[in-house]
């Protein structure tokens, strides 16, 4: 059994202007949001042992973020090509995957669309197929590691987003 805690990035600031797109890090709505998601991760129980991360700044402190609300996690990498990844280079990564509890962090539309992808059936919540910034997923799979094919076989086990808990 793996699961997969499935995280696009947190609000991101476009107050400077000189920043590329890659560069640019969270707005105080986005910290806020990803210390809402550690917390509730840390209550629901879901604490990964690994996170694989996009490289980009936003991506970076939204993981500093939500790993402060949770046990320490040894196995933590980030990565150029899943700066504004299609879903199948995601899925490729994912597959490469060692932890039992693996959490990914990036970018849209390719999160979106692989979360879409990786349910067996999607949560009965408005902003599933939007996938806002900090939507996250919790996926169980019944696979002996994430080598074995697992698209569209996914439990879904928890879906929120921010909103659901700073409202």
């Amino acid at each position: 059994m793996k699961t997969l805690i499935f995280t696009r990035h947190a609000k991101s600031s476009w107050d400077d202007l000189t920043l590329s797109d890659h560069e640019r890090t969270l707005n105080a709505r986005g910290r806020a949001s990803a210390t809402a998601i550690g917390k509730w991760l840390q209550e629901k129980g879901h604490h990964p042992d690994q996170a694989i991360s996009s490289n980009a700044a936003r991506c970076v402190e939204t993981w500093d973020l939500i790993s402060a609300e949770l046990p320490p996690v040894e196995k933590s990498s980030f990565h150029q090509r899943l700066y504004l990844a299609a879903p199948t280079t995601i899925y490729e990564a994912l597959k490469q995957a060692s932890g039992d509890t693996v959490i990914m962090l990036g970018h849209n539309p390719g999160f979106g669309e692989l979360a879409m992808q990786l349910a067996q059936n999607h949560p009965d919540h408005p902003k599933f197929q939007m996938y806002p910034t900090a939507a996250t997923t919790v996926l169980r799979f019944d696979i002996p590691d994430w080598s074995t094919p697992f698209l569209g076989t996914g439990t879904v086990v928890d879906f929120i987003v921010p909103r659901d808990l700073t409202e």
